[in-house]
């Protein structure tokens, strides 16, 4: 495998160029790919050392998990990824809506009678606001109810690290990605170390630091807490809120990459049939769960949010 040209990687953007994508978008896809193919060649030179095959020898690229670890994916765990996944996907929609638009189409005004009462009268928000603040109240209960149900099964053992050989498994799943010579994996029973600490980053770290910079850029942060807020400045929330969101969004590209590449199959049945076997019911199901979330997509807009944010507020323009 050789790497291409400056008048190859030239030809590609030209190409790319005349179906009439942006130049930066371009530069951006043509960089990337260039550097994904140099890892690929480091990784298999690397795996080719003697030293390197008895690193990989002796840490295959999974840790052992602690006795009475539960197999298999119950179902309570196909339905929280569904919904975990519908949200997610409406709430960077809606959050990047909110940071990409200058004239919102409605703006919301918050009844001040019902459950939630204040002294002052409720802050004029954008409509796009609203429902992102609204998906990401479903969010939090529904990852609320994840995390509590997740330590009642036993289920924490299989995304919590719990001895320190994760991390040389990690670094040895991560290498045989990238030489192509992928890690041989039974997501039924165990998840290799790189998937294993990933999964433990983003609902240990990412969704709370997500959760966190939100709620301290919302409008139910106190206003008036001068020492707090000195403390914790919204300039540091708004710094890390929107890498927090890209980190999703890469998590997303590479978890249904991966996928759908390594056994399709069986990787969706584990999900959305909690079974160990292949057949196309997983996929079908699967299948079903896009159509529902490309409607939820197309009526994401004003039109058909104005009736839903009515029934807790007052929407104007």
């Amino acid at each position: 495998m050789s790497t291409p040209t400056n008048k190859q990687a030239a030809g590609i953007a030209a190409r790319w160029k005349a179906l009439g994508l942006p130049a930066k978008i371009i530069s951006t896809a043509v960089t990337l790919v260039l550097i994904l193919l140099v890892l690929v060649l480091a990784a298999r030179g690397l795996s080719s050392l003697d030293g390197v095959k008895s690193f990989l020898a002796t840490y295959p690229g999974h840790s052992d998990l602690p006795g009475g670890a539960p197999v298999g994916l119950p179902a309570w765990l196909g339905w929280q990824h569904f919904i975990n996944m519908f949200l997610i996907l409406l709430i960077i929609r809606s959050g990047w809506q909110v940071r990409t638009t200058k004239r919102p189409a409605a703006h919301w005004i918050r009844n001040n009678k019902g459950v939630i009462k204040t002294k002052n009268a409720p802050t004029k928000i954008s409509l796009d606001l609203w429902f992102h603040l609204t998906l990401d109240a479903l969010w939090v209960l529904n990852g609320t109810i994840f995390i509590v149900v997740l330590f009642a099964t036993g289920q924490w053992m299989r995304i919590v690290p719990t001895s320190w050989d994760v991390f040389p498994n990690a670094i040895s799943a991560g290498l045989q990605y990238l030489s192509l010579n992928w890690p041989t994996d039974n997501g039924w029973v165990n998840y290799n170390g790189l998937q294993l600490l990933t999964y433990f980053i983003t609902v240990f770290i990412a969704a709370p630091l997500a959760i966190i910079t939100g709620l301290r850029m919302s409008g139910a942060w106190p206003k008036n807490a001068r020492t707090l807020n000195k403390i914790y400045p919204i300039t540091v929330a708004r710094a890390i809120h929107f890498p927090v969101m890209l980190y999703f969004v890469l998590f997303i590209v590479v978890h249904v990459t991966l996928v759908l590449a390594t056994g399709a199959l069986r990787n969706l049945n584990h999900m959305y049939t909690s079974s160990d076997v292949v057949n196309w019911w997983g996929f079908g199901i699967f299948a079903g769960s896009l159509v529902v979330m490309a409607a939820a997509w197309f009526l994401a807009q004003p039109l058909f949010l104005r009736p839903v944010a009515s029934l807790m507020g007052k929407v104007t323009k």
